[in-house]
């Protein structure tokens, strides 16, 4: 395919988009893990859930410094998430880390009831911004 240089701009990829899925991946696990260790009762599965939240609070700040740098590429204007998935997206992480924080403790009220509230709070806010994200992408995409 050639790009010419009246569609270049439509052409550009957002760094960012490398990294969102990674927490999106992160939160969800980390809300599998928390009913495994509800279930279970097994300490293992809340050392998982912490370092899993950890890992989703590391690659949402990549994510957020490849957002601010597609902001000044102008190639990116067409992909850049709309002003509610930036929103969400930063909800998202705000209440990851203070699931993180709660996931600190010892022992079984580290994750039950209050860890496992916000892994899933955290887990249906992941897909309200899917959603509202896929929306944009699916409206360029019929642009053509």
């Amino acid at each position: 395919m050639v790009i010419s240089a009246s569609n270049r701009d439509s052409a550009a990829y957002p760094m960012q988009s490398l990294f969102v899925p990674f927490p999106f991946v992160c939160f969800t696990l980390a809300l599998a893990t928390d009913i495994a260790f509800w279930q279970s009762g097994n300490v293992m599965w809340q050392n998982f859930s912490a370092w899993l939240l950890f890992a989703g609070l590391v690659f949402g700040a990549l994510a957020i410094i490849a957002g601010l740098m597609d902001l000044m590429r102008p190639r990116t204007r067409p992909l850049r998430p709309t002003l509610l998935s930036a929103l969400l997206y930063l909800i998202i992480l705000g209440l990851a880390f203070a699931n993180n924080l709660i996931h600190a403790g010892d022992g079984w009220t580290a994750v039950v009831p209050y860890g496992l509230m916000l892994s899933a709070v955290t887990f249906i806010l992941c897909l309200v911004a899917a959603t509202v994200s896929g929306r944009k992408y699916a409206r360029l995409a019929w642009r053509i």
